[in-house]
C-alpha cells in the first residue's frame, strides 16, 4: 500500500504550489524518467524511443497486426536482395525549413552502419550491403542476403544528411521532421515541444516519484501521464471525477536477466528453480491490480512470429529446492545472488516480493536499486548478476537476433547477459536466411522453445498500458506498445481551472 498520510502531506505543498502558479495553455505530460537521448541513431530506452517518434519521421511503421506498413515512403521488391523506395511527397519539411530527400535517408543509415560510429542499431541492419541514392526522392537498397522482413528494419528516425555532416549534437538539439518540433530543455527534468499543426506547446516534465507525480496531476501542474503507477495509486485517482483513466492491454516484455558468465547465474539448474520461485498470478492479481498476462517468451502469441504452443512456467517452489539441491546448494550454503533494479517505488516493491519468493526457496538475495541512469548503464555495460527490466516496443522478431546471437554481445548487439548457445544461433540464423515468412516463423518459433529450455531470461508478464488525464484532455488514442502518438490528435475540451 501506498502511504496516505504521506499523500495528504504532499498534497498541501503541491496544491499550494498549483494555485501560486497558473497553468498555461500548454500541455504537460508527466514522466517518470528523463528521455536519455534525443538523437535516434543512439537512442534505445523506451522514453526516448516514444519522444522520438514525435520528433522524427520514419520509412515505415507497423500497423496493429505488427505488419510493416508505409510511412514516408511506399517501397518495392525488385529482386530477393534489392528494395527501392520512393517517398511520397517531394516537399516533406524538417523543422529547420529544409527538405527531407533520400539523400537525408542514406546518409543517416549509412551512418548507422558505420562501425566507428557505435550506433547500437549498427547489428540489426547489418544485412545492408550498401545504399544508392537514385535522386531526391527515391533510393534502393541492396542486401547481402535476401531477407522478407527487410521493410520492417527500417523503423530509424531520419536526421538530415547536412547537420551529420556538420556533427550537430542532435541529442542536445533534435532537428526531425515529425509533429512535434524541438523548443528547448532548460534542464534534465523539462522538454518543451511544438505540436507543428496548430502551433500548441507540450511540456515533458520529469518527476520520478509516483506519489508526486499522482498529486500534480490532480492538482493540474501536469494534464496526463501514463504507466509508470502502482495499481493503488491508479485506483485512487480512478475515483477521482476531475480524472479519466483509460487501459489497454500491452506487449512490454518483462522479464528477469542474468550474467552467464557469473558462476552462480550460469547454472541452468538456477535460473530453472528462479523460475518455478515466482508465483507470477500472486503478482499479477494482488500486486499488479489484474493489469498484466502471464509472459512465456519475449513476443506474444498474437504476433506472427510468437509461440502459442509453449508450456506456462509453473510456480512450484517445492520443484525449485530440489532444482537448488541438485546445483549443489543447501539452506546452510545457499545460492548467492545480487539483484539489481531501477530506484522506481513500484519497481523495487515488486523486486523486493520477488526477493521474497526467491528467499522461500533458498536463494539468498542481496537487493540493490540505482537511479536509472546508473542502473542502466550497470546492465548495458554487463556489471549485473541478476536484474529485471522490459523491453518495449517490439516489432519484428530480428530482435531474437540483437538480444540473444552469440555475436550479439556488445557493443554489437544487446546480448547484456553474454548468452552463447550454439542452438539458439543456428535457429536466428535459419530464420534470418529464410526466403519467405513462414519459413521464418518456423525457425523463430523453434528458437523459442529452446530459449524457454534454456532460459537466459525469465519470463515474467506483459504490462497493461495505463493513461490518465484531466477530464478536459480528449481525443487520445493508447498504442499497444505504449507510444505517445496519439499526443499529435488531443485536445482540451475548456481551459484548466487553477
Amino acid at each position: 500500500m501506498f502511504d496516505l498520510k504521506r499523500l495528504c502531506a504532499l498534497a498541501l505543498i503541491v496544491l499550494g504550489a498549483a494555485c501560486a502558479d497558473p497553468a498555461s495553455d500548454a500541455f504537460r505530460f508527466g514522466l517518470s524518467g528523463a528521455p536519455a537521448n534525443l538523437d535516434p541513431r543512439f537512442a534505445t530506452d523506451a522514453t526516448s524511443a516514444r519522444i522520438n517518434r514525435l520528433l522524427y519521421d520514419r520509412l515505415v511503421d507497423f500497423d496493429d497486426a505488427f505488419e510493416p506498413v508505409p510511412s514516408l515512403a511506399d517501397w518495392e521488391q525488385l529482386s530477393p536482395t534489392h528494395y527501392r523506395f520512393q517517398l511520397k511527397t517531394n516537399d516533406h519539411p524538417f523543422h529547420d525549413g529544409s527538405v527531407l530527400t533520400a539523400y537525408d535517408v542514406k546518409a543517416t543509415y549509412d551512418f548507422i552502419l558505420n562501425p566507428d560510429n557505435a550506433s547500437p542499431h549498427r547489428a540489426p541492419l547489418a544485412v545492408i550491403d550498401r545504399i544508392a541514392a537514385r535522386n531526391k526522392t527515391s533510393l534502393d537498397f541492396f542486401l547481402h542476403r535476401p531477407e522478407p522482413l527487410f521493410p520492417g528494419y527500417l523503423v530509424i528516425g531520419i536526421v538530415p544528411a547536412r547537420l551529420i555532416a556538420t556533427h550537430h549534437p542532435l541529442h542536445e538539439h533534435p532537428v526531425g521532421s515529425g509533429p512535434f518540433s524541438f523548443l528547448a530543455r532548460p534542464d534534465e527534468t523539462r522538454l518543451h515541444l511544438l505540436r507543428i499543426r496548430d502551433r500548441r506547446r507540450f511540456e515533458f516534465i520529469t518527476v520520478p516519484d509516483p506519489t508526486v507525480r499522482t498529486l500534480k496531476l490532480m492538482a493540474g501542474e501536469i494534464d496526463m501521464l501514463q504507466n509508470d503507477l502502482p495499481p493503488e495509486l491508479v485506483d485512487y485517482l480512478d475515483k477521482d471525477r476531475t480524472l479519466k483513466v483509460q487501459r489497454t492491454s500491452g506487449t512490454n516484455f518483462s522479464y528477469l536477466g542474468f550474467n552467464l558468465e557469473d558462476a552462480v547465474t550460469q547454472q541452468a539448474l538456477v535460473r530453472r528453480a528462479i523460475a518455478h520461485a515466482i508465483n507470477r498470478q500472486e503478482i499479477i492479481q494482488y500486486v499488479l491490480d489484474d493489469a498484466a498476462r502471464p509472459a512465456q517468451s519475449l513476443l506474444p502469441p498474437e504476433h506472427w512470429a510468437g509461440a502459442q504452443d509453449l508450456d506456462p512456467i509453473t510456480y512450484d517452489p517445492e520443484q525449485a529446492r530440489t532444482l537448488l539441491h541438485q546445483a549443489g546448494y543447501s539452506p546452510e550454503d545457499p545460492a548467492r545472488i545480487v539483484y539489481k533494479t531501477s530506484s522506481d517505488p513500484f519497481r523495487i516493491r515488486l523486486a523486493t516480493i520477488l526477493q521474497h519468493q526467491l528467499q522461500r526457496v533458498g536463494i539468498a538475495v542481496d537487493l540493490r536499486s540505482y537511479d536509472w541512469g546508473t542502473f542502466y548503464g550497470d546492465i548495458k555495460a554487463g556489471r549485473f548478476q541478476m536484474y529485471s527490466l522490459a523491453w518495449v516496443g517490439i516489432q519484428t522478431p530480428d530482435i531474437f537476433d540483437y538480444v540473444f546471437h552469440s555475436e550479439s554481445v556488445p557493443p554489437h548487439g544487446a546480448n547484456r547477459g553474454r548468452f552463447r548457445s550454439t542452438r539458439a544461433d543456428a535457429f536466428i540464423d535459419l530464420a534470418r536466411a529464410a526466403p519467405d515468412l513462414e519459413t521464418k516463423q518456423r525457425w523463430y518459433v523453434q528458437l523459442q522453445h529452446h530459449l524457454a529450455d534454456a532460459l537466459p531470461y525469465v519470463p515474467l508478464w506483459y504490462e497493461d498500458h495505463i493513461f490518465i488525464a484531466r477530464r478536459e484532455i480528449e481525443g487520445f488514442t493508447m498504442a499497444r506498445d505504449g507510444n505517445y502518438d496519439g499526443l499529435a490528435r488531443i485536445r482540451r475540451s475548456s481551459p484548466d481551472a487553477s
